[in-house]
């Protein structure tokens, strides 16, 4: 979404970087290049006006303190990195539980904004920390909704308080305050109100979600809405917030192609946090909203710390701990290895997704629209297709062994061929890194990356040091009993 913005803050800042010495017109032309870009990108001008001043204050205040060789450029990024922070609402917000169960969400907002789907995610979201939500439909307006969400909790494993069949049948009022009562019988420790929505704000909506909050009293009411929707997010939630009042915001379809500009806007001008946000169709693309997150892939340095905890769910850790002392050994890393990899790699979700988090991602924007997604299960084939003792040594695999692969695989003889050549670069790189916490050579393989690329992307060069010689070694003395004495020492 936030890619044609992200391009132009990166130009931006690139221009400003090859300038040397910064002055204040210097500083003055970026601000105008960050306000195009913002306005460009549809963020309402009431945010944008104070943000740039803000920026340019700031920037022209710290210009006479920066001493000759800093990275002047690198100070006015901070300070822009900074300002967008607040602006996202400045540090992630989690859900208030209660003290005495069970928790009550209620979802707002308008129809055809996701809640629904969103009732589900959130569940499943919690439910994976060990809570037992509650789903409960309260939107018995909207034609089959009711049914949605049995489908939705059903593909979850959360339970549905559904006590009335909806298409416009029931009361939502009295189905919301049932489901506390059956909640608290059941010892669920945590109820998801979905409520009904409109085309467009009018009185009775209004006035079923107000009779729904009066009547259970929620801990945390979410307003949900969708980020493509552009400054109409802004309007309707302000109208939202002066009709029932809301405690956050979560943005669902934040991986359209939308310009973005409701994500920049909203939390600042609504003064409620985005508290979470959704990235997808799949039940799993849904996460709490960091700020400064979200404002680095904005900026171009992409999202290493939610890449980081997305491995670590995919990646088991007890597979992770023996793959460790396996290389602890001494020992190579193996095409079952490379098997286990991919398996993790798969829960993780779409490869473009988890590229589009890495540093300088948008200079890759290209190769990673074009990455083919089935590249990882066409792998998966013909590794799968291998006996143990080829997984182990891919050195028996002579020409029949190949060809026998390649049919078990439905794959070509030279897809095999390229596989296991990529493979053994993977394995050299692999030997010069045994303790490196680099990209895992299966993501490093299933994009083409040549060997040794994945240990730059948060590994570690091991050896020497930067700016540190290797120690030399010593001449051997010609003397026989001298070089004696020496080999001794």
């Amino acid at each position: 979404m936030f890619d044609s913005l992200s391009s132009k803050l990166t130009g931006a800042f690139s221009t400003l970087r090859s300038r040397g010495k910064i002055t204040s017109s210097d500083i003055d032309a970026t601000c105008s290049d960050i306000r195009a870009a913002l306005l460009e990108s549809d963020v309402a001008l009431t945010v944008i006006e104070p943000f740039i001043e803000t920026i340019r204050e700031k920037s022209l205040a710290a210009l006479p303190t920066l001493q000759s060789g800093t990275n002047q450029a690198q100070a006015i990024f901070e300070i822009v990195s900074a300002e967008l922070v607040e602006i996202l609402g400045g540090a992630a917000r989690r859900v208030r539980f209660a003290k005495n169960p069970p928790t009550v969400i209620m979802l707002a907002g308008l129809q055809g904004a996701g809640k629904t789907t969103l009732a589900g995610k959130l569940a499943k979201f919690y439910a994976d920390q060990g809570n037992t939500p509650l789903l409960v439909a309260s939107d018995l307006q909207r034609p089959n909704a009711v049914n949605q969400l049995q489908i939705v909790g059903e593909s979850v494993g959360v339970p549905v308080f559904a006590p009335e069949p909806g298409n416009g049948v029931g009361n939502p009022v009295k189905v919301a305050e049932q489901s506390l009562a059956y909640a608290k019988s059941k010892l669920y420790n945590m109820v998801i109100v979905d409520t009904a929505g409109r085309l467009g704000v009018d009185a009775e909506l209004m006035q079923q979600a107000i009779d729904i909050r009066n009547a259970v009293k929620p801990d945390e009411i979410l307003f949900v809405v969708d980020a493509m929707m552009g400054q109409d997010a802004v309007r309707t939630a302000k109208a939202f917030e002066d009709g029932v009042g809301f405690d956050g915001v979560v943005l669902t379809k934040l991986d359209g192609d939308a310009r973005g500009g409701a994500a920049l806007s909203i939390a600042k001008l609504t003064g409620k946090p985005i508290m979470f946000s959704s990235t997808g169709e799949k039940l799993t693309d849904f996460d709490i909203f960091y700020p400064d997150r979200m404002a680095s892939r904005i900026l171009g340095m992409g999202d290493v710390a939610t890449l980081a905890e997305q491995a670590k769910k995919a990646f088991d850790g007890d597979a992770t701990a023996k793959l460790e002392e396996k290389f602890a050994r001494g020992d190579d890393f193996t095409l079952s290895d490379f098997l286990e990899q991919l398996e993790a790699m798969s829960k993780m979700g779409s490869m473009s997704k988890l590229l589009g988090m890495l540093p300088g991602a948008g200079a890759m924007k290209k190769q990673i629209e074009n990455f083919d997604e089935s590249e990882i299960i066409r792998t998966k084939s013909i590794v799968q297709s291998m006996t143990p003792l080829e997984r182990e040594d891919p050195k028996v695999l002579n020409g029949s062994r190949r060809a026998r692969i390649a049919l078990g695989a439905g794959r070509k003889v030279q897809d095999v061929n390229s596989l296991v050549d990529k493979f053994t670069a993977a394995q050299k790189m692999m030997r010069q890194m045994r303790k490196g916490g680099g990209m895992p050579p299966a993501m490093a393989q299933s994009m083409g990356m040549p060997a040794g690329m994945g240990a730059g992307i948060g590994g570690h060069q091991h050896g020497a040091q930067k700016g540190q010689q290797p120690a030399k070694k010593k001449s051997k003395s010609g003397n026989p009993a001298k070089r004696a004495a020496q080999e001794q020492g």
